[in-house]
């Protein structure tokens, strides 16, 4: 289960920051005025002239970015945390009997300073980054992490989170109320509450150590990736789709170059593998892009990974578990490593079958080229995209013209509107961080304001790579705040004034990251520690993985697939085609995916990882499973940002299959309503939304679907097996 955060918004969720698109933490509600502290040092007069520390006079509480410099940051968390510690120490020493009030209730309400400043920090160094952030965010994150650990650690508070726990049932207390003990509890069990001694010294040191190397271990991926780029000549832009030539010279411009080029940003080398005709100059891109933080100079990322293995285990053992796989799963909806591996072996064997059938189309057109090698991974996109233009006629530059990025936004908010009864609205008069930001205020039927909604969808330097959400502020119900949530993606940009045209994958993605914002969005619960995405980390991808379901509706693709130049929509031929292809490749996607669930799973049940060789290692474990050599892992372990830049998704990467197993058979329920906006199962999916962690995940997926879920919707979508009749 998910860290929650009484002791600091900032302390684990800086943990998670790097990792997961909806890795967020729930901050606390305000508490005492920080100027009212003095730390370090610094004055009361510069702690009240530090905008993170002062009252935000803006439109909703949002952040004034245009006030924060990097500079303000070490200041405002000494103070913040000096004042977290203030608070806490009150609550723990109270001498009056614990009660859900004078305990519970004031760990929601403490830290509230640290909370907001660390929402703007994380986003910032993900979305944002440069020297300065980079280096306070070395210098905080071991600190953080002892602050945090100085909670869980506390002897005092957990006696009395102890003896509410025991006694829950003779309290009285509201269903949420109960709840919020439930989780405090184990989270707190889980962060060592219950060890001693030296083992409650070396656990806080373990997690102080670990802090600062996911941190290394997320800057060095961004750093090595930024020094590389593939330089093209007129020629080779000549002898790619416009859309690539476009992202190309505007990567080269961005970054003051000379030429046009194409970076390590996924959206960048995986179009450019896709349509380059250039076998070398393909097998220049692929080979970068797969060995990022792998390369031997001051980046390289193989050291930080035993290491980190090495403490996650040393830290499982403490708590009593056998392997840090075993530590993650307890909790879960998975419940055991077991469980887990046997939910990917599910789908494995048909997954492998396919991908071999694929690997031999895209032989039979290398041999037509006169290509003597075997299939190597920078071929496998190139002749894919040959096979599907020959078995479906499509061509992937003719889908792009169709799927304008400001359509593909205008079609997340549409859904969300006719399934949730909410509005957005974009704001101009919101600060932003970059000028590529955007904000949409989100409302009710009636007008009432019920959040604020930020886009950062195009790729750049300080950005890190992948899509995510995250939040400046979660939902409260205490105090009424409502969230304010950011989506990020990694489209490429296009030159000035031409429009941003995005693939099929890529929309899908911009719905996904967007079905994560929703569940902050629409999050209506009282606590912010059971708020939105505070879910078990196999289930947090459920609500996001099931709105992917809607883009692919042909109602919505006819309705908002549009030709940029003509405005005239998708041809009923060419969806079909579209749709024809959704499985195509399928073997590939979920072979390279499954091959990242099985390392990660191998490394966290190692019991010896300071031996490891990180190469040796993943090339053993898809040895075992009889993974094509053409298909590696989705993101090798150097570049792990889910498994090692934090522990969101660590020994848990699985959850995007087990969450497929739920969200396919969840978007089933709507099929067989015969409704895509059926009104009564969309109010469930709300629910689903709306309660955060307010009760356990299997039971809020039954409430939903009636029924524990079945893998066979996801086997039958996926192609891997007949539909039924």
């Amino acid at each position: 289960m998910k860290t929650h955060l009484y002791l600091g918004a900032a302390a684990a969720a800086l943990l998670l920051a790097a990792c997961d698109p909806a890795a967020d933490a729930p901050a606390p509600a305000p508490g005492p005025q920080a100027e009212e502290v003095e730390a370090n040092g610094a004055t009361h007069e510069a702690l009240a002239d530090n905008p993170l520390l002062a009252e935000w006079n803006t439109p909703h509480g949002a952040p004034p970015f245009s006030q924060i410099q990097p500079e303000h940051f070490i200041p405002a968390f000494e103070a913040a945390m000096e004042t977290h510690r203030a608070e806490i120490e009150a609550i723990a020493s109270n001498p009056e009997a614990p009660t859900f009030e004078n305990t519970m209730l004031a760990m929601e309400l403490a830290g509230a300073d640290l909370g907001r400043i660390w929402r703007v920090f994380g986003n910032l160094t993900s979305s944002a980054s440069n020297d300065e952030l980079d280096a306070v965010q070395a210098e905080m994150s071991p600190r953080l992490a002892r602050h945090s650990s100085a909670i869980t650690l506390n002897a005092d508070l957990f006696a009395r989170i102890d003896a509410i726990h025991q006694n829950v049932e003779q309290l009285g207390l509201t269903a949420q109320q109960a709840r919020l003990v439930e989780v405090t509890h184990e989270s707190f069990v889980r962060s060592g509450a219950q060890l001693e001694g030296e083992d409650r010294e070396r656990f806080a040191e373990i997690r102080a150590e670990l802090a600062g190397l996911y941190t290394r271990f997320a800057q060095n991926e961004r750093r090595d990736s930024e020094l590389w780029t593939l330089p093209l000549s007129s020629e080779d832009l000549a002898e790619l789709p416009s859309d690539i030539a476009s992202a190309a010279r505007a990567a080269g411009q961005a970054r003051e170059l000379d030429t046009p080029v194409i970076t390590l940003s996924r959206s960048s080398v995986e179009p450019f593998l896709q349509q380059s005709p250039n076998r070398a100059q393909r097998e220049q891109a692929w080979r970068a892009f797969y060995n990022r933080g792998n390369n031997a100079n001051e980046f390289d990322n193989n050291d930080n990974i035993r290491t980190i293995l090495g403490l996650r285990l040393e830290m499982a053992n403490l708590l009593g578990f056998e392997t840090f796989a075993h530590y993650r799963a307890a909790g879960t909806m998975a419940g055991t490593p077991d469980a887990a591996i046997a939910l990917m072996e599910q789908v494995w064997e048909p997954a492998r079958a396919r991908a071999l059938e694929e690997k031999a189309d895209i032989a039979a057109l290398m041999a037509e080229d006169g290509v003597e090698d075997d299939v190597m991974g920078w071929d496998w996109r190139f002749y894919t995209e040959r096979v599907r233009a020959e078995r479906y006629d499509l061509d992937e530059d003719e889908v792009r013209a169709y799927l304008d990025l400001e359509n593909m936004i205008a079609a997340q908010f549409y859904v969300a509107e006719r399934l949730f009864g909410v509005r957005f609205t974009e704001r101009d008069d919101i600060e932003v961080y970059h000028p590529d930001v955007r904000v949409w205020e989100m409302t009710n039927a009636e007008g009432e304001h019920l959040g604020l909604f930020y886009g950062d969808y195009f790729a750049r330097q300080g950005k890190r790579s992948g899509a995510w959400m995250s939040s400046f502020r979660p939902q409260n119900g205490i105090t009424g705040d409502t969230p304010i949530i950011i989506n990020n993606c990694n489209y490429n940009k296009p030159d000035e004034g031409e429009p941003a045209l995005i693939s099929f994958t890529d929309a899908t993605t911009l719905f996904h990251e967007f079905g994560h914002g929703l569940h902050g969005l629409l999050s209506n619960t009282e606590f912010p520690s059971l708020a939105g995405t505070s879910v078990d980390r196999d289930f947090v991808e459920f609500p996001a993985q099931v709105y992917e379901h809607w883009f692919s509706q042909p109602y919505i693709l006819e309705r908002f697939a549009l030709h940029y130049e003509t405005g005239e929509p998708m041809p009923a031929e060419l969806l079909e085609r579209v749709l024809e292809a959704q499985n195509f490749n399928e073997g590939f996607s979920t072979v390279e995916f499954l091959n990242s669930g099985f390392v990660d799973m191998a490394y966290h049940l190692d019991t010896n990882p300071s031996e490891i060789d990180v190469e040796a290692f993943e090339t053993e474990v898809l040895t075992r499973y009889g993974s094509p050599q053409a298909i590696p892992m989705r993101h090798r372990s150097t570049h792990f940002l889910h498994s090692f830049a934090g522990e969101g998704y660590a020994a848990g990467y699985y959850s995007y299959m087990w969450a497929g197993v739920l969200d396919n058979d969840g978007f089933d329920a709507f099929i067989e309503a015969g409704d895509i906006f059926d009104p009564e199962t969309a109010a469930r999916l709300k629910d689903v939304y709306s309660s955060g962690n307010t009760i356990p995940a299997m039971e809020n997926f039954i409430n939903f679907r009636g029924r524990e879920p079945s893998v066979e919707p996801l086997l039958r979508n996926r192609g891997f097996i007949e539909a039924e009749g």
